[in-house]
C-alpha cells in the first residue's frame, strides 16, 4: 500500500506568467500599490503568501502570479508557468510590444531560528524601503510577504519576498520587464 506524501511549502508554489490582465476579483487582495515610470505602469498587488504584478505599456498588459499551486487560475493567456522549487529563471520577450520579462525564483525551507531571523530581518528591510507588505499569521505562527519596486526611465526592478511559518518556506523573486 503507497502511503500519499504530502507535498512541501516549495512544491506548492508555481510561478505564471500571462500575456493578458488578470482581474482583481480572482484573489484575496491584501494589499496593492501603482507604480508609474515612463511610459508603463506596474500594479503590485498582494494576498497571503502570494503577489501579482501587472505591467502595462501601450497594448501590453503582461501579468506575473507567483502563488499556491492549488489555486485556481485561468488558463487563456498564459505564456508560461513553472512550480518555485529551488532556484529557476525565466526570461520571455514580448516581441509585438518590444518588451522583455525576465524573472528568477529561489525557494528554501528554513529552520525555526533562521525564520525568524529572516523575518525580523525583512520586516525591517521593508519598513526603510517604504515596500509593500502585509504580515499575517498561520498555523505556524508570524508570515510576511513583501514587494519592493524600483522604477527606471525603459524597465522596472521588483523584488518579492514570501515567509510562511507553517513550512518555514522562503520564497524569493527578482522581476525586471523592460522596454527594448
Amino acid at each position: 500500500m503507497n502511503t500519499p506524501v504530502k507535498p512541501s511549502g516549495l512544491q506548492m508554489y508555481q510561478n505564471v506568467v500571462y500575456s493578458r490582465a488578470i482581474h482583481p476579483e480572482l484573489f484575496a487582495l491584501k494589499a496593492r500599490r501603482v507604480h508609474h515610470g515612463g511610459s508603463y505602469d506596474l500594479e503590485s498587488w498582494l494576498m497571503n503568501g502570494a503577489h501579482l504584478l501587472r505591467f502595462e505599456h501601450n497594448s501590453l498588459c503582461a501579468c506575473e502570479v507567483l502563488i499556491s499551486h492549488d489555486s485556481k487560475l485561468p488558463e487563456n493567456g498564459v505564456v508560461n508557468s513553472f512550480l518555485c522549487t529551488g532556484e529557476h529563471e525565466y526570461e520571455h520577450l514580448f516581441s509585438r510590444e518590444r518588451a522583455n520579462y525576465m524573472t528568477t525564483v529561489q525557494t528554501e525551507t528554513l529552520s525555526e531560528n533562521a525564520y525568524a531571523a529572516a523575518f525580523d530581518e525583512y520586516r525591517d528591510f521593508a519598513r526603510k524601503n517604504h515596500a509593500l507588505v502585509h504580515q499575517w499569521p498561520d498555523d505556524g505562527g508570524k508570515c510576511l510577504s513583501i514587494v519592493d519596486v524600483q522604477t527606471h526611465s525603459r524597465e522596472v526592478h521588483s523584488q518579492s519576498y514570501h515567509l510562511v511559518a507553517a513550512s518555514g518556506l522562503f520564497l524569493r523573486s527578482q522581476t525586471i520587464f523592460e522596454l527594448i
